[in-house]
Order: structure tokens, then sequence, then C-alpha cells
């Protein structure tokens, strides 16, 4: 009983200090009144900012943006990330773990490299800048689909592969033809999966910061892109604070969603986790792979493709490695601190930290919330901790960061600022990781037999072995991967990263980020060439992290 205790209060006491805290700090100050505090005076509780900031236009035009960019792209990973579940899941052939691994390195590859990766296909000097869609709704709602239609893959197709297909081939000695099997007896049963992808999307979407303020600028904010302006460009406290407890309303709403349908889904999958049927691909599946391949080269690879050769160009035109070199040596006019190559050795062993931290934490979260509880009230205490653990998602990172600069100057009375040091940086991004372990590695355990732990316990195993033989042995299987996650992740996090970084210690995001929005001669140019660094090494992390993987139940 005291290690499932300690398995609880050390996650719980982790999210409570440097989540929560902070983030109720910030928006509590957004709504203390003018001079409270000051002497002789109290804290006062000022509520006008309400009216007020729900009274601008403004406000309501950036929400029914954040709300339109995360619909249609949340619409158009759906429709794109169907077909490459059927082929990536339902279709058997020779390079599919191979398609399998570079599908995932979209979901993983920081918003900075999306953004500067589409910036470069559709903005000024670019092949496809004739569209006129840079700046534009469009090329945020592309940016927003490219990671996400591997999430609506990962967890359509991880639940297709388990689904019965019997009732479908009944359907077609019924007389029915393939499509009508599939609109009425396959797309209602993939229906709990469907949402639960959706409803995932929509949360990722909604909460966008790089894609959307390097692609969208002020013209197309969304919510998060408008607290870090107001907060950042305006010090509005008030403002941003009003705009976070909106936001905070929507990621609840999204969550309970979310959390609900991906129970249905887990459910119905564990009735029939051995049902895999897979078929060779014929000629009836040449719409669904023409779909597929589309989506893979136009969304996926042609943007990587193109930011890769324009890191290669000179402002004349011709092959250079100049701007390769700008990050080993940079000149005195680019916005560098130091070499790059110290922000990519800083960023390695930040992720590191921050990596062993999620992975730490997001296990004994795993371990607590796979248990089913008899008691109800427990229950819903395990769904109420669960959608706290799932809350740094939906939370802006802007938010996360200030709230963190805020309250961690000698926190608790220790005698030590955590702001003058960069430990702050990788509990940050073990945070935005912790989610990702847990959604990765819960399914598995979710997905272990009640009968082999009962079996265990009447041999006379106590719990901590039930755990060593049974629960570890089993998430062992999904480690690596989420390893990868949560390491992907903390390497390339910008949002909070961007707050806290000192002085002469830049983090490659956040580098690459000053060096694309700086006007010096071969800024833009030293840009790419750091995004495609950051890129090489997200993608290399995930892929070899997938290499070591012998099964999918821990999609998402």
């Amino acid at each position: 009983m005291a290690g499932w205790t300690l398995a609880v209060l050390l996650p719980l006491g982790f999210l409570a200090v440097f989540f929560v805290w902070p983030v109720v700090a910030l928006v509590a100050t957004g709504f203390v009144s003018d001079g409270a505090g000051s002497r002789g005076g109290a804290l006062g509780l000022d509520l006008s900012g309400i009216p007020e900031v729900f009274g601008a236009a403004r406000t309501w035009e950036v929400i029914g943006r954040t709300l339109a960019q995360a619909a249609l792209a949340t619409v158009l990973s759906t429709v794109l990330g169907v077909p490459a579940a059927y082929v990536l899941y339902r279709l058997d052939f020779r390079g599919r773990s191979l398609l399998r691994g570079l599908m995932t390195v979209p979901f993983v590859l920081p918003t900075v490299v999306v953004g500067v990766a589409f910036s470069a296909l559709f903005g000024p000097g670019g092949p496809l800048a004739w569209t006129g869609i840079d700046r534009t709704l469009a090329i945020v709602v592309l940016a927003l689909a490219f990671p996400n239609v591997a999430v609506v893959a990962r967890v359509v197709g991880g639940f297709w592969a388990r689904l019965d297909p019997s009732s479908a081939l009944a359907a077609r000695v019924l007389g029915a033809g393939r499509v009508r099997a599939w609109c009425t007896v396959t797309l209602p049963a993939l229906g709990p999966a469907l949402a639960s992808a959706a409803a995932l999307v929509f949360l990722f979407c909604s909460t966008a910061f790089g894609i959307v303020l390097i692609l969208g600028g002020r013209a197309q904010g969304n919510v998060e892109t408008e607290i870090y302006r107001l907060t950042v460009q305006f010090l509005d406290l008030r403002s941003a604070a009003v705009l976070s407890l909106a936001q905070f309303a929507l990621v609840g709403a999204v969550l309970f969603v979310s959390g609900r349908l991906r129970l249905a889904g887990e459910r119905a999958v564990e009735l029939r986790e051995e049902a895999r049927h897979e078929a060779r691909p014929g000629r009836a599946d040449a719409g669904v792979i023409v779909v597929f391949a589309a989506t893979l080269v136009l969304l996926h690879a042609l943007p990587i493709l193109v930011l890769l050769a324009r890191s290669l160009r000179s402002a004349s035109g011709s092959w250079t490695l100049e701007h390769y070199a700008a990050l080993v040596a940079p000149p005195e006019d680019l916005p560098l601190d130091a070499p790059v190559l110290g922000a990519i050795w800083l960023s390695l062993r930040l992720a590191c930290a921050a990596a062993l931290i999620a992975m730490t934490l997001g296990t004994l979260l795993a371990l607590v919330l796979s248990r089913r509880p008899a008691s109800r009230g427990l229950r819903r205490a395990m769904g109420a901790f669960d959608a706290l653990v799932m809350l740094p998602l939906g939370v802006s990172a802007v938010t996360l960061g200030f709230g963190l600069l805020i309250t961690m100057h000698r926190p608790f009375g220790i005698g030590f600022d955590l702001r003058t040091s960069i430990v702050l940086i990788p509990i940050a991004q073990a945070l935005v990781a912790l989610p990702l372990v847990v959604r990765v590695l819960l399914p598995v355990l979710r997905g272990i037999d009640q009968r082999l732990r009962f079996a265990a316990a009447s041999l006379g195993a106590d719990p901590f072995a039930v755990l060593r033989t049974i629960d570890l042995p089993m998430l062992g299987r999904s480690a690596g991967l989420a390893l990868g996650f949560a390491f992907a992740t903390s390497l390339g996090e910008f949002g909070a990263t961007s707050f806290l970084v000192r002085p002469g210690e830049q983090t490659l995001p956040v580098a690459v980020a000053e060096l694309i929005g700086h006007q010096a001669p071969g800024a833009y140019g030293a840009g790419l060439a750091g995004a495609v660094v950051l890129g090489v090494l997200t993608a290399g992390i995930m892929l070899l992290s997938e290499r070591f993987r012998t099964d999918h139940r821990g999609d998402f």
C-alpha cells in the first residue's frame, strides 16, 4: 500500500509544484486589482477584465480563428489519416514497418521545423509562392495537418488492426459493394477510434503555438499566440489571464470527450485483441494507396525536401554549405550568442534530463491509472487524475513558462533562485512530454488480462512481485517508443523554453526561431540550416525508438 501511495504522491507533487502552482499563480496575477498588496493595502479580486476582454471584437476574432483552424485541420487530418491507417495497419507488404516509423516523424518534429519548412515552401522565394497562401488560413491548416495525420493513422490504425472483419465480409456476401460495406459496417465500428483521434487532433490544433506564430503572424493568430502577444509585448496579464481561462474551459471539454471516447475504444479493442486480418494489396486498394502516397509525398515529404534544398542554396542560387558553416562560426551580425554546436549539445543534455523525468513519472502514472478499482468513487478519482495528467498538453506554453518565472524565485523558502539556472527548462519540457509517455504506456497495461495478476497473487506473489513479473515485462514492449517520444518532444519544445533560456545558453529551437525572424543578411539561411539539423536529430531519435518496438498497442 505504501508503494502505491508513493506512486501517486510523487507525480502528483511534481504536477502540483511545477504545473498547477505556476499556472494558477499567473492567472491569479491577472485578477488581482491594481495596487493590491501595496503598503497599507489589501489584496483584492478584480473581475472587470472578463467583460472588458470578452467585449472586445478582437477577442472573438481570435477565438473564432482558433476554432476554425482547429476544426478545418481536424477534418483534413481525419480525411487523410484514415487511408493511411488502412494501408499501414490492414495491408501486408514489404517495408510497412519502415513506413510506420516514418509516419511517426511528422508528429514529433518540432513546431519550429514544421513552420520553417512550410514557410520555405510557400513563402517568399519558395517554389509554391505563386499560390499566394502564405500568411493565410490555408497554410496554417496545412501545417497543422502535417503532424496530426500521423495521430489519426496511429489511433485509428491500431484499433482497425484488431477489428474483426467478419461483419463486413458478411455484408459483401449478402450483395453489398465494397464501398457500401465499408460505409455501413466498418465505418460505424471505427466510430470510437475516429472520434477519439479527432478529439486529440482538435486539442493539439487549438493549442498550437510555434506553427501559428511562424506562419500566421498577428493576422492569423490563435488564442495561444494572443496570450503570448499580450504577455510579452504588452505585459497585459489581466487580458492574458482571461484568455487562459477560456482556453482552460475549451481544453477541459475536449479532454473530457477524448477520455470518454478513448475508454470506449479501449473496451471495444479488448474484446477483439487477437483479431488481426491483414491482406496483400490488390487492385481494389489502388485508390486508397494513391491517396496515402499523395499525402506522404505532397504533405509530408515536399516541405521537408524544400527546406533541405533551400538550406543548401545561396542568395545567388548556387549550391553552398555557407548556411551550415554559419552555424559553426556565426558572423557577428547574426543573433547567436555562441556557435550552434553549443546549442545542440545543451539541447541534447536538457532533453536527456527531461526524458528521464517524464519516463520515471510516466511509468508510475501508467501503473496507477491502469488499475481498475472496485469503488465507484475511486474510479471517478482515477478519471480526474488522468485528466490532470493530460492538462499540460492543452495549457498555453506561454502560461506555463511565464508562470514558472513568477513562482520559482526561491520557492518554499529555499536559498536558491531557480530562475537563474537551467533546471526549469527540463522540468517544463518533461511536463509537455509526460502526457505522451502516459498515453503510450497506459493502453499496454490496460490490455493485460486481469486473470494473470490474480493467478500470480493466488500463488503467493506479493504486489511488487506481480509488477516485476507481469506488468513491467509487458511495459517494456512500448518503453522504447515512450522514451523516443519523451526525448524528441523535449528536444523540440519551444514555447515554454523560449521564456526560460538564459543569455548565452540558447537551445536549438530558440536559436532557429531567432534566426528565422532576424533581418540580418544570411540569418534566414542559417535558420533553415538549423531547422534541418533539428529535424534530423528528432527524426533519427524516433526511427531508432520504432526499430526496437515490438507491438503497436501504445499508440497515443
